[in-house]
């Protein structure tokens, strides 16, 4: 079991037992919702009533246990009822287009044009209030989400090969879409029904709160806020305590949602996340550092990390780089070249890690050893003394920000200069990489640029602090054989009032690996 699989469970588990307490409610020894203590309204929390009465003398903690039997069956129906609608839409529209596509899908898409609460408003205005009528309200409103998150997911499952092999056999449409498309777009829907939930619940309670939702004397967390807003003078914690239960449960609805994602994306075990929420583990190495010149890899082993064991995926990578010197791992595709790379800058996803050996490079500072180096300490390396080009530019490069803006960040997180001087740096690193007219490309998104003014601008990225060691992932892939020569020619840049330094090059190439 992976650890976001256990952290799943465990969040599950913690859903599980609040759940139970509105589902038990009938059966708990609690006092009756709609039982009156008018002498003793407003009081405060006792061994008799644990949060205390409200305006009309009724327990606090036995409403706010029935309130979520209402909020939670209104949330957890529609949400059901509209994956459900949403779900067949979807799927008969992403499969056979046409028609189809305009009856089940473009005509849903008018519901999102409308306000929400206007709609549920107007739906409840002509049906009336009541539990029922709210639940059929959201269901409107959440089905053309689920219509939308399923054709595209059908859209995309849809033209891959094996959807086509079904279809050159034979096989019912029907039958293709329950059997093939529907399992594999299964991971998208949960996630949307856990937003949806919570949305549910949200809505619910704002429904109530104007009075349109569940009708009083029944007990509801929106009625409780309603109620209790008028009576904050007298006694606050009766706005307190469904208030808490509302942003509790809305809070574990959205952690469990990221949870899923985590377990069910087929990407979690290449995704390491964001950096400064990585595991500040550090190791202590069982070795003194050695004489190295600039960088020395001993051993080094990258391995997947198991409930009781490790995988190992490259086993005892061992190479010296002096100063100035170019070195090429090469290896066949697979073989655990990239791996190598990120192991030395710290960028391992969060399921691998280094699992023996080291890595010791020459820093400013000393030698240190990058296997057993934590986040914080990497911080000052990365970017500044070691750098790395990455292999798909388009998915390193941000697609929401300008490429001059990208460029000057990094040359001020380690550089500390004027906005106009970073600029004017960044324009001349883009002229040596070969990029045409750079004053007007450092404007441009990543998407504005071609595959290889993608790769070039990735490549000045890398060098613009002039680091003394760069790990190049395949560094020329996208450039034609011209540029390519230019690149592998590129000199190191020079500090402003300083001296360029050496570096060490590690491209990707295509020969037996070493293991």
């Amino acid at each position: 079991m992976t650890r976001a699989e256990r952290s799943l469970y465990i969040w599950l588990g913690v859903a599980a037992i609040l759940i139970a307490f509105p589902i038990l409610a009938p059966v708990l020894p609690l006092q009756p919702t709609i039982g009156m203590d008018i002498p003793n309204r407003f009081a405060g929390p006792s061994a008799a009533n644990w949060l205390g009465n409200d305006e009309y003398g009724r327990d606090v903690l036995s409403r706010i246990i029935w309130g979520a039997r209402a909020s939670l069956a209104v949330a957890f129906g529609s949400a059901f009822c509209a994956a459900v609608i949403g779900t067949i839409l979807g799927l008969l529209g992403g499969y056979f287009r046409g028609i189809t596509e305009i009856l089940a899908v473009r005509s849903t898409e008018i519901v999102i044009c409308l306000p929400p609460l206007l709609l549920a408003m107007l739906v409840i205005t002509i049906l009336g209030a009541g539990v029922l009528t709210l639940t059929v309200a959201l269901t409107i409103l959440f089905v053309p989400n689920y219509t939308r998150v399923v054709y595209a997911a059908t859209l995309q499952t849809g033209g891959l090969d094996f959807v086509k092999a079904q279809e050159a056999m034979g096989t019912h449409p029907l039958k293709i879409l329950a059997r093939t498309v529907l399992p594999n777009i299964v991971p998208p829907l949960l996630v949307q029904f856990s937003l949806t939930v919570a949305s549910g619940i949200l809505l619910e309670s704002g429904l109530s709160f104007l009075g349109l939702g569940v009708v009083p004397p029944a007990p509801s967390w929106g009625l409780m806020i309603r109620a209790a807003r008028a009576a904050m003078d007298q006694q606050p914690l009766l706005l307190l305590w469904p208030s808490l239960s509302l942003a509790g449960t809305v809070l574990l609805l959205n952690v469990i949602c990221d949870r899923l994602q985590d377990v069910l994306s087929p990407k979690t075990a290449a995704r390491g996340g964001a950096a400064w929420l990585r595991r500040q583990i550090k190791r202590t190495p069982d070795a003194p550092a050695p004489d190295v010149p600039l960088l020395k890899i001993e051993n080094l082993s990258v391995g997947v990390d198991l409930d009781h064991a490790s995988l190992g995926l490259t086993k005892e990578i061992a190479f010296e780089i002096k100063p100035g010197e170019t070195m090429a791992l090469v290896g066949e595709s697979g073989s655990g070249k990239t791996l190598t790379g990120l192991a030395m800058t710290g960028l391992l996803p969060n399921a691998l890690s280094v699992t023996g050996g080291h890595a010791w490079f020459r820093s400013s500072g000393g030698a240190v050893d990058l296997a057993h180096l934590t986040e914080d300490e990497f911080g000052p390396l990365r970017g500044n003394e070691i750098s790395m080009v990455f292999q798909d530019a388009a998915a390193a490069l941000n697609p929401v920000h300008r490429i001059g803006d990208q460029l000057c960040e990094i040359i001020q997180r380690h550089r500390p200069m004027p906005k106009a001087e970073a600029e004017a740096e960044v324009v001349e690193l883009l002229r040596k990489v070969g990029i045409p007219d750079p004053e007007r490309r450092i404007r441009a998104y990543p998407f504005e640029l071609s595959g290889g003014q993608r790769q070039r601008a990735m490549i000045a990225m890398a060098v613009a602090n002039a680091p003394k060691l760069l790990i190049a992932d395949e560094p020329t892939t996208a450039l034609d054989p011209t540029i390519q020569a230019q690149i592998l020619r590129l000199p190191p840049p020079r500090r402003a009032g300083g001296r360029g330094r050496a570096c060490g090059c590690i491209p990707r190439s295509a020969s037996p690996a070493p293991r």
